[in-house]
């Protein structure tokens, strides 16, 4: 019998603390993510989960800890570098440029690493984009504005992808459409962080859940223990 090999980490965070100014957001954060899993960071609002996300990038003041990426510490490189390490942010705020075509949007980026889904395989994945493809941005819908945003870090190579709520505020059968393609990318092997508040979304997705209040991770539950854990979470996220 073939033992199975044992996960390689894509991702640790170690003692991370971030600064805005002098507001000191993050307390300590620690977590690791594997290749090719899917974790979440779950969390009432200001809890500190997207500051996670832009402190791993270094987008923020200051922040000291560890961040390893693919081996690589990153505490101290600047952000353009980070990204070329194979991340892939996806904001809250999707940053779409109104004035390009939906396909410009798509093909603009630079690559941050090898092996970038083809912009065939990412209408394959998001139709709606192949049929709005010399649409505008601004005339996108918000769901449309997602699957673009998505679509974008795929195209540039990244297999570390960070989403931060990227099912808030859409119709029920775009948040399904992500959710299968967030399957789809699992399979593939790609390594996914998502913020989330959607929690029966996140649920069905993620291997592991990490709750965050004030800036550090306070609990862990993997998913198989959701089930008998939903007491606990409730008094967490208040869901």
């Amino acid at each position: 019998m073939i033992a199975n090999p044992p996960p390689v980490e894509f991702l640790r965070v170690t003692d991370l603390h971030a600064f805005y100014g002098e507001s000191h957001i993050l307390h300590g954060m620690d977590f690791r993510v594997n290749r090719g899993e899917v974790v979440t960071l779950l969390g009432r609002n200001g809890s500190g989960r997207t500051t996670t996300l832009k402190a791993i990038l270094g987008l923020v003041g200051k922040r000291t800890g560890s961040v390893m990426v693919n081996g690589r510490e990153t505490v101290g490189m600047q952000p353009h570098k980070i990204v070329q390490l194979g991340i892939g942010y996806c904001p809250e705020e999707r940053g779409i440029f109104a004035s390009l075509s939906a396909e410009e949007n798509l093909t603009l980026l630079p690559p941050v690493g090898s092996g970038g889904m083809t912009v065939d395989e990412l209408y394959a994945m998001f139709p709606n984009l192949q049929e709005r493809r010399k649409s505008p941005g601004s005339r996108l819908s918000g769901g449309e504005q997602q699957m673009l945003a998505m679509a974008r870090i795929l195209r540039v190579g990244a297999r570390l992808l960070l989403l931060d709520e990227i099912t808030e505020g859409l119709a029920p059968v775009i948040v399904q459409a992500l959710g299968r393609a967030v399957r789809t990318l699992k399979e593939k092997g790609f390594t996914v962080v998502l913020v989330e508040q959607n929690f029966r979304f996140a649920s069905k997705l993620a291997d592991r859940h990490y709750v965050v209040e004030h800036g550090r991770i306070v609990d862990t539950f993997a998913h198989d223990e959701l089930e008998r854990s939903m007491d606990k979470l409730q008094s967490y996220l208040g869901v």
